[in-house]
This record gives structure tokens, C-alpha cells and sequence, in this order.
């Protein structure tokens, strides 16, 4: 591929960041968690509302991640990245579209679309990321994985103010209206923008291993996972970086997911957590380009502890929130960090797979980062419902960063590296 080609594809593949990040501010961060916990569940106590959209967001997550394993060897098997990935994005964007029609106290059916939604966008990004290592070589891994999401940020960002503008600058009677348009917003956004990376990516090449000639693909998924499992002890480091991943991830994607629902409870207005979040979007764009660029300075670990530990004051600072001032600090402080941990993670995990597996890696890597987002949404709507508020929820996501933070001390990145490098040798 000439250079020419190789920025173009580098390009597509950072749109869809681009694309499915209107799904992350509009539906999982803002609108919808507010609209859930003021109307969808009008009629359940504040708190039962914050718990019940903790259990939703935990369910969602957990059928995703029980699928994504098979479908990860699948598609590497039938060489079909891309087309996996329009299945669940268009699986997601109907779902997001259909929110358009939850009307007052119909929590459940909010929920349902939102589980369908998240599987949506869950699976996609399993063949997402899996296409990083054929896009970006291994000397600019880590930059274009923060590109990704710095164009996420902006792109996010920028429906987030669409739909904002479209809520709050009308009368009253038609707030409802704007806002269960803005779900139909992120559908349209999200299919519109994922056309690049399906046009211009190219389908990275099939390799089918020794004895699955005549192998269907369940059978080879099948298969490829149960060798995977048995070789496992080859990919020590991998293993532990993937522990230390799902340990701090659990507080990163609570934060995420129940910070806006959380503001309303102890009652930070919509205006301040919209207006927040819209902050954060384009605060957090910048902030992850450099990201990718200081593990070049202090090496990757070392920048997701930087991370890591940033993300544990914010923690115990969200557990004395009062005034709306300190919800905007606290949501900069979101933003210096969010992207650049979870690029990080990405880029440093793909390191170490082998490339011709790189689907069916990701789908593990799906696998960890939804199950950090069951144990902690779950854990937050336990100790809400326990203490009769959310407060000590919040704190509590300091033992993950902490923990994670300690097991991520205990991986060798560099043999993680040469394993990966030894097995695709093996491959060819």
C-alpha cells in the first residue's frame, strides 16, 4: 500500500470513531440516561431509577460480551471484519432509531432498546479495533489509536450540540419531542459516518490454519477458541494486561455510564450535565492526542498510570459534589484522561496478538472491557439501593483504579510483544 493509500486508511478506519461516538454522548452519556430517570421512569424513586439504569447497562453488556468471542473467530476465519461490523452497527442504529417512541414510564422498553443498542455498538467495535494492527504498523499504533478517539471526541461532540440546541431552544411542549429526536439524530449520524471505513479499509487477508479446510465457520470458531484456551500459558502477559484492563476499566466505564444520572440525582440541572459532557467531548480531543503522543516520553504503562491516578482523585472528589461549579471541574478532569487510558489500552493490547488473529484477540479484549462494564454499574446500583444514595457508589470506583493499577506493574509489555511476533511467525 502506498503512503497515499495508507493516510486514507487510516482516515476511514479514525471515522468510525467519528460515527458511533453520537451514539456514546447523545444515548449512553447524556440524553438518554437524563430522559430515562426523568420521564422513561417518572414513576420510580430516584434512586430505584439510577439502580435500574445500572442493571440495564450491566445486562447489555454481559449479552454482549457472551457473544462476541465466537463471533470474533468467525470473522477472522471467514476473513468478514467488515461485514460483522456494518451487521452490529446496523443492528445498533435501528435500535437507537426506535428510542424515538418511549414515552412517559415505559422504562422497560427504554431499557430493552438500550441493551439491543449497546450490543450493537459493542459488537462493532470488536471488529473495529481488530482492524487497528493491519491499519496502523506498530511504530504508530498508539498515535492513531488516540486519533481514533480524538476524532470521537469532535465528532460526538459535535451531534451532542445539535441535539442540545434542538432540546433547549424550544418552547417547553416540544422538549419531549427534540429529545426523542435526537435518538433518531445518532442513528442517521452513526450509519452515515460508518460508510468510509466500509468503502476504504480493505478486508484484511483470510488465513485459514491447518485442519479447518473443511471446517463451517461455528466449527472454526469453535475450534480456534479451544486452541486460544490451551495456549493461553503462551500469552502470560497478555493475560495479566488483560486482568489489570478488566480490574481499572470497571471504574472507567462507570464513570462514564453513570456519571450524568448520578448528577441528577443529587440535582445538578439537565443545562449543567449536558453543557458538561458537551465540554468534555471537545476538551478531551486534544488531550488525547497527547496521550499518544507521551508513551513516545514515558512509555505506555507509565501513561496509563498517569491516567490511572488521575482518575482516582476524581473519584473521591465525586463523593463531596454539591455545587454545579465542581460538576464542570470535575467533568475537565474527565476529559484530560478518558480518551487517552482507553487508547492506550487498546493500542498496548494490540501489541502483543498476533495480527491474523487480531478478531478473534479483540473479541476477548470486548470480552474483559464488557464485563468491567457489568461488576461496576452493578456494584454502583448495589451500594445506591444499600446506602440510600449514590455518593458512596462513586468513591467506591477508587479500589478498581487502585487494583488495576497493581496488576498493570506486573506485565512485561516487551515479552508480551515478541510471544505476539514469535505466533504470526508460526502462522505464515
Amino acid at each position: 500500500m502506498d503512503e497515499k493509500a495508507h493516510k486514507k486508511a487510516i482516515w476511514a478506519w479514525t471515522m468510525y470513531d467519528w460515527a458511533n461516538s453520537g451514539y456514546v454522548t447523545t444515548i449512553m452519556a447524556a440524553v438518554l440516561p437524563v430522559y430515562y430517570s426523568s420521564v422513561a421512569a417518572s414513576n420510580l424513586a430516584p434512586n430505584v431509577a439510577t439502580a435500574y439504569w445500572g442493571y440495564t447497562t450491566s445486562l447489555a453488556a454481559l449479552l454482549a460480551a457472551l457473544v462476541s468471542p465466537v463471533l470474533g473467530a468467525m470473522a477472522d476465519f471467514r476473513g468478514s471484519k467488515k461485514q460483522f461490523l456494518a451487521i452490529f452497527m446496523l443492528l445498533g442504529v435501528v435500535a437507537a432509531a426506535l428510542m424515538y417512541f418511549i414515552q412517559e414510564g415505559a422504562w422497560l422498553f427504554a431499557s430493552i432498546l438500550f441493551i439491543f443498542s449497546q450490543i450493537g455498538f459493542a459488537g462493532s467495535l470488536v471488529y473495529y479495533d481488530a482492524l487497528l494492527p493491519h491499519v496502523a504498523g506498530p511504530d504508530e499504533i498508539d498515535m492513531v489509536s488516540s486519533r481514533g478517539y480524538a476524532m470521537g471526541y469532535i465528532g460526538g461532540g459535535l451531534l451532542l450540540a445539535i441535539n442540545l440546541a434542538m432540546i433547549m431552544l424550544v418552547p417547553g411542549e416540544l422538549t419531549g419531542l427534540m429529545t426523542r429526536l435526537s435518538f433518531v439524530t445518532v442513528a442517521v449520524w452513526w450509519a452515515g459516518f460508518s460508510i468510509p471505513i466500509l468503502k476504504i479499509v480493505s478486508e484484511p487477508k483470510r488465513r485459514v490454519l491447518a485442519g479447518e479446510e473443511n471446517f463451517n465457520p461455528l466449527q472454526a470458531a469453535i475450534s480456534r477458541l479451544a486452541g486460544t484456551f490451551k495456549e493461553i500459558r503462551k500469552y502470560k502477559e497478555l493475560s495479566k494486561f488483560l486482568l489489570a484492563f478488566w480490574v481499572y476499566s470497571n471504574g472507567i466505564g462507570t464513570i462514564i455510564l453513570m456519571a450524568t444520572i448520578y448528577g441528577a440525582e443529587i440535582g445538578i440541572s439537565q443545562i449543567t450535565l449536558i453543557g458538561t459532557l458537551l465540554m468534555v467531548q471537545f476538551l478531551a480531543a486534544p488531550f488525547a492526542i497527547l496521550f499518544g503522543w507521551l508513551p513516545k516520553k514515558m512509555g505506555t504503562k507509565n501513561t496509563i498510570y498517569l491516567a490511572l491516578g488521575i482518575y482516582t482523585i476524581i473519584a473521591i472528589a465525586g463523593f463531596f459534589l454539591q455545587h454545579e461549579w465542581q460538576f464542570w471541574a470535575l467533568g475537565a478532569g474527565v476529559a484530560t484522561v478518558q480518551g487517552g487510558a482507553q487508547a492506550l489500552s487498546r493500542s498496548l493490547f494490540g501489541r502483543m496478538v498476533p495480527k491474523s488473529k487480531s478478531a478473534e484477540f479483540y473479541s476477548f479484549f470486548s470480552v474483559f472491557e464488557k464485563f468491567s462494564t457489568i461488576l461496576g454499574p452493578a456494584m454502583f446500583g448495589v451500594v445506591s439501593q444499600l446506602t440510600g444514595h449514590s455518593r458512596w457508589s462513586i468513591v467506591s470506583l477508587v479500589i478498581f483504579f487502585i487494583a488495576g493499577s497493581l496488576i498493570l506493574t506486573t506485565v512485561k509489555e516487551a515479552d508480551g510483544i515478541r510471544v505476539a511476533q514469535e505466533e504470526e511467525l508460526s502462522l505464515s
